[in-house]
């Protein structure tokens, strides 16, 4: 943790957290920042649920690292998620976007944006507050969140999302939410992408991107009249297998047509009854809509990027306590979930900033492994408290190539 540790001393995080977030709090054993790094630590340690981090208040290594005087017990945690929610929820969140507007750019400045929208189920085993039933893939019948999240493809930053209710609809709320996410935009950004999944095909959502000239690719509903429609299509064969065509078509309820790409793959027998796809005879269907002017087959690979942020999901669900609920009270669980997606992007920026170019994209868990959990010893010399890292190459090169980048960082 101390290279973690030395990166947030150069973003003047507890500073940061202590002009940003205030309200009055009748304990002060432990400060607003201290409670706040208490949190985010055993979040990036893999320490999963809150009770587990009673371990940290028995490890003085840990504190010499990180600098914490002290560790509150799971406890005083839990209370403080809950005033934090009530009191300093929205100020947290400020900082945070304050953070992600002056690091997103680093270290080239971009010109354009490419939000990657999706929302995923959290499995409940309880009784929390606005648990309800949902829908739920997996486990049918159980009470869920259903939260909604949106990331930004080129650096994988998480931008904006909220914690739901298991029973609200993927694309409830999406335009307002959208409106949120372009609000954060920097004014030198010219050029604005938006891909999302079927879940989100309103024409809401499309208004809301036009109306800032945005470009789109959103996965359509097969509805009846489409499905008509699609094996009269002209289809050009791009690879043996797969075959891409475009039509134009208005919706039932939409104000005008709009552009279609339809793409489709032949199946074996075997395939046509396990395909997730839309089949019709010997083909499974996939359909877009889109107000790009590309190529067809540039439209569906533009599209297919867009795996990277299930990756991402599937990454905070395992190496971050994003599917672990720590109490029973919603707006508190609500805290918990963004201080989650905080410790990601603050994980990510220092991948980015501070790291070889072959752990860009490495996952928290693997970035674990390899790094942060890199066996040293903490000894006292006549020179102060000293940590030596092993003496090996391989071992040595990645911590001081990023010290060395972490003193570089001009926040």
């Amino acid at each position: 943790m101390f290279l973690l540790h030395r990166f947030f001393q150069q973003l003047h995080l507890r500073r940061l957290l202590g002009e940003g977030v205030r309200f009055s709090q009748r304990n002060n054993t432990y400060t607003i920042p201290e409670m706040l790094l208490a949190l985010l630590y055993p979040t990036i340690l893999g320490l999963g649920r809150l009770d587990t981090t009673d371990l940290l208040r028995r490890n003085g290594v840990f504190q010499a690292l990180t600098g914490l005087p002290a560790y509150p017990n799971p406890v005083t945690l839990r209370r403080f998620l809950r005033r934090l929610a009530v009191r300093g929820l929205g100020k947290l969140r400020r900082v945070h976007d304050s953070m992600l507007m002056q690091l997103w750019q680093r270290p080239k400045p971009l010109r354009r944006v490419i939000f990657d929208m999706d929302s995923t189920v959290l499995t409940l085993y309880g009784h929390q507050e606005q648990a309800l039933i949902g829908y739920n893939p997996r486990k049918h019948g159980r009470p869920s969140y259903h939260p909604w999240v949106c990331f930004e493809a080129q650096t994988r930053d998480f931008w904006h999302g909220e914690l739901r209710p298991g029973n609200v609809h993927t694309g409830y709320g999406t335009a307002e939410l959208l409106a949120a996410c372009f609000a954060k935009i920097p004014p030198g950004v010219r050029q604005i992408r938006v891909r999302a999944d079927a879940g989100f095909f309103d024409r809401k959502v499309i208004a809301a991107i036009e109306a800032r000239r945005g470009k789109f690719v959103i996965v359509a509903k097969l509805t009846r009249p489409f499905k008509l429609l699609l094996p009269g299509l002209t289809y050009t064969e791009v690879r043996p297998g797969l075959e891409v065509a475009e039509c134009s078509y208005q919706p039932h309820g939409w104000s005008r047509p709009y552009r279609f790409v339809v793409a489709r793959k032949s199946l074996s027998e075997e395939q046509t009854t396990q395909t997730k796809l839309f089949p019709l005879g010997r083909y499974a269907y996939h359909a877009f809509v889109t107000n790009f002017r590309l190529r067809p087959l540039w439209v569906y690979r533009f599209y297919n990027d867009r795996a990277g942020v299930e990756l991402i999901i599937k990454e905070l669900k395992a190496d971050y306590p994003l599917a672990k609920i720590p109490t029973h009270q919603f707006a508190a669980n609500e805290a918990y979930f963004h201080l989650s997606l905080f410790a990601y992007n603050l994980v990510n920026w220092f991948k980015r900033l501070c790291l070889p170019e072959e752990y860009h994209s490495t996952t928290l868990g693997t970035l674990r492994r390899q790094l942060l959990m890199m066996p040293g010893q903490f000894v006292q010399t006549r020179q102060g408290p000293t940590l030596r890292i092993p003496s090996s190459p391989s071992e040595r090169g990645p911590i001081t190539y990023a010290l060395t980048r972490i003193d570089r960082v001009k926040f």
